[in-house]
This record gives structure tokens, C-alpha cells and sequence, in this order.
């Protein structure tokens, strides 16, 4: 398939690009610089709300990666008028530039996010639970809604409600693991709140099965059938690097550290992902504590 990648050089785009490179896909990347001289990318510009939809002509399947951080300092007004408009805005104008195109793309992937839930304690999450508050949660469901005009126009989209991505070169495990391998590792706040996960190349493989699976179609909870609480998260970190977890942060301490951001960390969803499951997906790393072993070399 001939397929358009946005956020391609992002933590999960730069490892989706060659993986589909890979199962033998054209891809074309829709970026915000200036595009290179004879290269497959195509320009927009999400802030001036501006698309080259000329060299999206023929696209058959579109994966929408694009966001600013949320994990990357405090969340000042500014910043999260940021992290609102990058994915609302971005979304739309995507989704519009899309339906405007004869014929339009057969699919348009999203990466949305478990926070569409909010914090929901031990409820079990499937597709068709209500949103949650917060915002985060009001964010995810804005940038879902936003999809709309593409879905209108007949094109099958799927919003990929992401659990945390784990790969050790990059994302929220690259980032515990400096504390971790000292030993200072802990859990945060109580560490009951539930924290759904999925491996990067479980993620790959859902994002490659979806593009292939016409039944798929909305929401969909993408995350490993077994949802840890954060600290049981903690302990299978420790284990698998054989080291100590005896620590932990107070929420007080997390929200003194780093402001509203301490929300996406203190707030669980237990989510279920049957629906991927029933589509014919199977998990390569369905167990947290061997997808760890395995990703640290300690298998």
C-alpha cells in the first residue's frame, strides 16, 4: 500500500517507518519543514492550518502519529493550548484535506490515547465506556471528534486508544530506567492505578493489522491483555533488572515536581483490549514481566 505517515520522526514514527518500509509498503512522509529534493514526504503546516494536498494523490492508508509531547515539562497555559491544538487541529485539517481527495484513502490510523478514560480506579475499560475528566481526557476526545470529516467521506478510521509504548531507546521506559538501575526505583503515589502497556512491536504489528483488517473500525484499546496496577508495574521493572524497588513518591511530591503532568502519571485505566484480540491479533508479548526480560536482554 502507498501510505502517508505523520509524526514520522517521533518515538513511535521513527521506528513504524522502516517496519512498513519493511512488509514492503511505499511511504510517504507528511511533514512540517521544508520537503527534500526527490524524497517521498509532502508538506503541511498544522499551526497555519496549510496542506499540500496535491502530493497526497493516491494515498491508500494514512497513520496519524502527530502530537506535541505532553511528557516534556510543565504544563503552562501555553503548553497545553500546544498539546490541544497539535492534535485537534492537526487532526482535523488532516481529516478534511483527506475527505476532499478523489478517491480518498481506504483507512486513517489515529494514535489517541488510554487517557480518553480518564482516571477510572479498577473499572474495566472497553471501547464504549463513557470518557472520562480532565485534561487529558477532554483532549483525546476532542482529537477523535475531529476525525470526523474523513469518516464522512467513507474513509475507515481507527483510533488507536494507546496504552504505554515500551522500548528501551526511547519513551517512559527510557526514561525510568536510568533511576531504576540504581536501585532507587518505586512506585507512584498508592501504585494502584492501573497502567496498560503494549511493547513497540506489538504496537508495529497492530498498526500493520489494523491497515489489513476492514472489520476494525472506531476506538479500539490497544494495549496487552494483562493491565498491571503501577506497582506491580514497578516490582516486574525491578525483577527484570534485578534490582531493589523499595522506594516510592507521594503524589504530593509529583505534583510539586512537575504541575498538572502528575495527572497522566496518578490516574489508571484498566483497559480491556478484546476487541483487537477478536480481530485476529495476537500479542507477541502478551506478559509483562517476559516483554521486559526480553526488551533488557535478560530472557
Amino acid at each position: 500500500m502507498k501510505i502517508l505517515v505523520t509524526g514520522s520522526t517521533g518515538f513511535i514514527g521513527s521506528a513504524l517507518v522502516p517496519y512498513l518500509a519493511e512488509q514492503g509498503h511505499e511511504v510517504t512522509r507528511l511533514v512540517r519543514r521544508e520537503v527534500e529534493a526527490g524524497g517521498r514526504e509532502a508538506r503541511w503546516d498544522p499551526v497555519a492550518g496549510t496542506i499540500d494536498e496535491a502530493a497526497l494523490a493516491g494515498i491508500d492508508a494514512v497513520v496519524h502519529l502527530a502530537g506535541h509531547n505532553i511528557a516534556t515539562g510543565r504544563w503552562t497555559d501555553r503548553r497545553k493550548a500546544l498539546i490541544r491544538d497539535s492534535r485537534v487541529k492537526g487532526t482535523r485539517l488532516l481529516s478534511e484535506a483527506l475527505a476532499r481527495l478523489d478517491p480518498p484513502p481506504r483507512v486513517l490510523v489515529c494514535a489517541t490515547g488510554k487517557d480518553f478514560y480518564g482516571d477510572r480506579a479498577d473499572e474495566v475499560l472497553q471501547e464504549d465506556s463513557s470518557h472520562g475528566a480532565g485534561f487529558l481526557a477532554d483532549v483525546v476526545r476532542q482529537m477523535e471528534a475531529a476525525s470526523e470529516p474523513a469518516s464522512r467521506a467513507g474513509v475507515r478510521v481507527v483510533n488507536l486508544r494507546l496504552g504505554l509504548v515500551l522500548r528501551p531507546a526511547g519513551g517512559p521506559l527510557k526514561r525510568m530506567l536510568p533511576v531504576f538501575k540504581l536501585g532507587l526505583g518505586g512506585k507512584l503515589g498508592s501504585g494502584n492505578q492501573y497502567w496498560p502497556w503494549i511493547s513497540m512491536d506489538d504496537l508495529l504489528g497492530t498498526i500493520d493489522h489494523v491497515l489489513a483488517t476492514q472489520s476494525l473500525e472506531g476506538a479500539v484499546n490497544t494495549c496487552a491483555p494483562s493491565v498491571p496496577t503501577n506497582a506491580e508495574f514497578t516490582k516486574a521493572l525491578g525483577r527484570a533488572l534485578s534490582r531493589p524497588t523499595l522506594f516510592f513518591v507521594p503524589p504530593l511530591a509529583l505534583r510539586i515536581l512537575f504541575g498538572e503532568v502528575s495527572e497522566a502519571l496518578l490516574s489508571g485505566q484498566r483497559m480491556d483490549s478484546s476487541k483487537l484480540q477478536a480481530s485476529g491479533f495476537e500479542f507477541h508479548h502478551p506478559d509483562l514481566q517476559a516483554a521486559l526480560r526480553d526488551m533488557l536482554g535478560r530472557a
